[in-house]
């Protein structure tokens, strides 16, 4: 199992990269992507599966948000996602292929596998294998992650030279409807980490001083947050957590910072 390259506990990451909507930046597009990198910020992205299986990068399940259109992502050819809008970018939903292409090694990638059961269930492996043969001979700092621990097992099967992670908070079943009780519960402690071979956590920023992430990172498991949107939420984060992933504002960049002390 590979380990969480040092570059992603220096350098502030970009929420669905440098996204900026009265900039015509939207969340996840070619062109937030190209300000992170000019930043000099590592970058976090969203993948959704098309109809024909082709990793896509957007975050929703749904295009109603970002798009004119509706409807599920998963329910869309390839050639359809790559011709609709975003709203106010002026480009399209770009391939997962294509963001790699872009960002060329140049800053650390942070990869989110969307879950695809909607219920974070064990129905996984076809995102995770596309996602992996497109990194293929990727040069460059890159790291994979997902809310869904069976997706994470599914990338240790399909990339297991890859860093992967977790991406964890305080699980309810009103925020993942179809989940039990039980299995929020199992969530919540992060009871899978070792299971999936995960190497780093990206937790909630307003859950980090919890048992599960002390015992995490009292074994020198690194530790980056979730979404940061001032620098005062950045300050605090820091006592605890190595890195963030912020949105909204310009996180500063001191490459010589030192992780916390767990």
């Amino acid at each position: 199992m590979a380990d969480l390259p040092d570059s992603f506990l220096t350098r502030p990451i970009a929420h669905r990269a440098l996204h900026d909507r009265s900039k015509h930046r939207i969340e996840n597009s070619r062109a937030a992507v190209s300000a992170a990198i000019a930043a000099g910020y590592g970058i976090e992205i969203d993948l959704q599966l098309s109809a024909d299986g082709e990793a896509m990068v957007f975050h929703d399940d749904t295009l109603d948000r970002l798009t004119p259109e509706t409807g599920p992502v998963t329910q869309r050819s390839t050639a359809e996602l790559t011709r609709i809008p975003l709203t106010d970018g002026g480009e399209t939903i770009p391939r997962f292929a294509e963001i790699l292409s872009q960002v060329a090694g140049r800053v650390p990638l942070l990869v989110e596998i969307k879950d695809q059961t909607g219920c974070l269930g064990p129905q996984t492996g076809a995102l995770e294998a596309r996602a992996a043969a497109l990194l293929g001979a990727y040069q460059g700092p890159v790291a994979l992650m997902s809310f869904n621990p069976h997706a994470v097992a599914a990338l240790a099967r399909a990339a297991p030279g890859r860093p992967r992670g977790l991406t964890t908070c305080r699980f309810t079943p009103e925020d993942w409807p179809g989940t039990d009780q039980a299995r929020c519960d199992s969530l919540t402690e992060i009871a899978d980490f070792d299971r999936v071979g995960a190497c780093f956590i990206s937790h909630h920023h307003t859950d980090l001083e919890t048992d599960p992430v002390a015992r995490l990172t009292a074994r020198r498991v690194p530790l980056l947050c979730w979404t940061i949107r001032s620098r005062a939420e950045e300050r605090a984060a820091r006592r605890i957590a190595a890195n963030i992933t912020f949105e909204s504002y310009s996180a500063a960049i001191d490459l010589a910072a030192p992780a916390p002390k767990s």
